[in-house]
């Protein structure tokens, strides 16, 4: 396991996207009022930090990762 700490902050981002998946499956799942009203946004929220988690990753690889530049 590496220390490194661009890897635990794309790692943190990566369980970060996962979480609010999973709110937006629940809310899918259970649907009534609260998937009505919230959705959409749950989901812009995903993707944002979806990318967030991406560009960390492109960092790590680059930055980060055995021999990188």
């Amino acid at each position: 396991m590496t220390k490194d700490p661009l890897f635990l902050i794309a790692a943190f981002a990566c369980l970060a996207v996962l979480v609010i998946l999973m709110i937006g499956i629940g809310g899918f799942a259970k649907g009534g009022e609260f998937n009505r009203k919230h959705a959409n946004r749950i989901m812009r929220y995903r993707i944002i930090a979806q990318a967030i988690a991406v560009a960390l990753i492109l960092a790590f690889v680059i930055f980060g990762g055995r021999g990188g530049l």
